[in-house]
């Protein structure tokens, strides 16, 4: 019958090392979609630029990372850790 000691239990951490590169790696691809978004303004205020405002980047492509960086940060957050 092999237990735990209480000290053994105390000292674990929820999160173990493939739980902080998932979290690290989400929050980098979290960074990148926002940079994406980024820009888009115009110098001067009476000139409206609708092409690149509303351009795929920042309407498509930005989202998409951001949302997938949510969604990694997520799993990481949930991951069972096995390092223990």
């Amino acid at each position: 019958m092999a237990t735990k000691k209480t000290s053994d239990i105390d000292n674990a951490f929820a999160f173990g090392k493939a739980n902080f590169k998932l979290l690290i790696a989400g929050l980098v691809i979290l960074l990148v979609g926002y940079l994406l978004m980024t820009g888009g303004g115009s110098e001067d205020p009476n000139v409206f630029n609708g092409d690149e405002l509303f351009s795929f980047r920042r309407i498509t492509l930005a989202p998409i990372v951001i949302i997938a960086g949510y969604a990694i940060i997520f799993y990481a957050i949930l991951k069972k850790n096995t390092d223990a």
